[in-house]
């Protein structure tokens, strides 16, 4: 198989009329300057000289801003940079990432020429209300129309969503995703809310208007989309911001976040919980008080089913007294796995009351 590589591009902020209460794209990417198409050369010519496999998928991808909303002349400068490299077979695609209200017929027609392959759509929610609270400037009707048309035109359709919007509910998230689905994205992102300084949202945090969830609010609401997702099929690809000098813990000097729902394993944290639920409704189905069991799984499972600082064997140990030892074996496809009782309760007073009868 080969090694996909994607050389990350950001264009901040550029072609996005909207300042949406959440956003600020410049801290976000941790970028501000302008990128020009010399830029992009540059960039994928380091990132080039840096991967190592010979069978390798290159993706250079835009993203940051609105890339349908810059300037066409812009636009085009950047795509036919990148472009090159795919004419000259050292890159394979190109992805970008843009607003459902900057997509039409004669974009998509553009895009194609310069070989662009994946559109992701910043979406966000489906609910109108919380759209229009974060001032996005877009509407659920613009998302549906956008998916459909990247589709039609075969390209790879992309969503991103958030969690913890303002006034946006746990339900709210969930409707989210059972819509997205619907429209049949091949991937999606979660980003959970972060308040990031100098936005809307720090005034509404600072004045007590808007309140972050917790990591475990987040980790909650995240792993039950998350499911959705898996059972139709669609790969999530980010569970969380991207970890930057900018985009750290809060009591970092550094960090533009303010407050929310950070963790540099985000991700982790979900799998790992998503893992528990399994072991535990597994341990549940067996007849017997099971006080020992080893899970076998793929080794790519192992730290998620651990747990982040062993937090899954810990908490097994802690609410359902059961020893776990964990065993990595090849032949166990990723994201399965297989219990094996090795003590119950039965065993141990059988031990006992044999003690008994010998003396």
């Amino acid at each position: 198989m080969k090694k996909e590589y994607i050389i990350p591009i950001f264009v901040p902020h550029l072609g996005c009329p909207h300042k949406c209460t959440f956003c600020n794209q410049q801290k976000i990417t941790g970028q501000e300057k302008q990128v020009t198409a010399k830029d992009v050369k540059d960039t994928i010519e380091y990132y080039l000289k840096n991967f190592k496999d010979d069978s390798k998928y290159v993706e250079v991808a835009f993203f940051g801003g609105s890339f349908t909303g810059i300037s066409e002349k812009i636009q085009n400068e950047l795509l036919e940079a990148a472009n090159e490299y795919i004419k000259n077979g050292k890159v394979n695609s190109i992805r970008i990432s843009t607003r459902p209200d900057y997509i039409n017929k004669s974009i998509l027609k553009r895009l194609k020429k310069y070989n662009v392959k994946t559109i992701e759509l910043g979406v966000q929610s489906t609910n109108d209300y919380i759209l229009a609270k974060c001032k996005r400037g877009h509407t659920f009707e613009d998302v549906k129309k956008a998916s459909k048309l990247i589709r039609w035109n075969g390209f790879i359709l992309g969503h991103q969503m958030m969690v913890g919007l303002p006034e946006s509910t746990k339900l709210d998230e969930i409707n989210t995703a059972k819509q997205l689905i619907k429209l049949k994205p091949k991937i999606v992102r979660i980003y959970p809310v972060l308040v990031i300084k100098d936005t809307y949202l720090e005034e509404e945090y600072k004045n007590g208007e808007y309140q972050p969830l917790t990591v475990e609010q987040a980790v909650e609401r995240s792993k039950e989309i998350m499911g959705l997702f898996n059972r139709s099929k669609i790969e999530v690809i980010r569970l969380g911001l991207q970890n930057t000098e900018e985009i750290s813990d809060p009591s970092q000097k550094q960090s533009t976040v303010v407050a929310g729902p950070y963790h540099p394993a985000f991700r982790q944290l979900v799998e790992s919980s998503m893992w528990y639920d399994e072991i535990v409704a597994r341990i549940k189905k067996f007849n017997v008080k099971v006080m020992q069991v080893q899970i076998i799984a793929n080794p790519e499972n192992i730290n998620s089913i651990i747990g982040h600082k062993k937090e899954n064997i810990l908490k097994l140990k802690e609410i359902y007294d059961v020893d776990v030892s964990v065993k990595p074996d090849e032949s166990i496809k990723k994201g399965k796995f297989e219990i094996k009782i090795e003590k119950t309760y039965e065993d141990v007073l059988e031990e006992q009351r044999e003690k008994m009868h010998v003396h």
